[in-house]
């Protein structure tokens, strides 16, 4: 393996772990939003329904940050593979993704 290869692999190391890293942070920001509105419209003075439509809307939005993440696995899945072929597998640390959470799941639709 060259020199230029192995500088390639850890700069792409660290980038996917970047994404994951966001991808992550923006799942744990969605928490945090529904938890805040849900605890918002608990107040006596505000209608059981206000913010029914923004919470609808987080959900869907949660859902799409969560295919995100089960992608960005994939790709995660991809690269490692590719690291072993490449580097023949020196066990340098590749990850190993379980099958189960980057398999291919029938689309989940979300009503608008």
């Amino acid at each position: 393996m060259t020199d230029q290869i192995h500088q390639d692999a850890l700069h792409i190391r660290k980038l996917i772990r970047e994404a994951e890293a966001v991808s992550d942070e923006v799942l744990i920001a969605c928490a945090r939003l529904k938890q805040a509105m849900v605890r918002a419209r608990q107040n006596p003075n505000v209608n059981v329904d206000a913010g029914q439509r923004a919470l609808m809307r987080l959900t869907q939005a949660e859902s799409q940050a969560l295919s995100l993440s089960t992608s960005l696995l994939r790709v995660h899945d991809e690269l490692s593979k590719t690291a072993r072929e490449t580097m023949g597998g020196d066990g340098d640390g590749n990850t190993q993704v379980a099958p189960s959470a980057i398999a291919e799941d029938a689309p989940v639709l979300v009503a608008a």
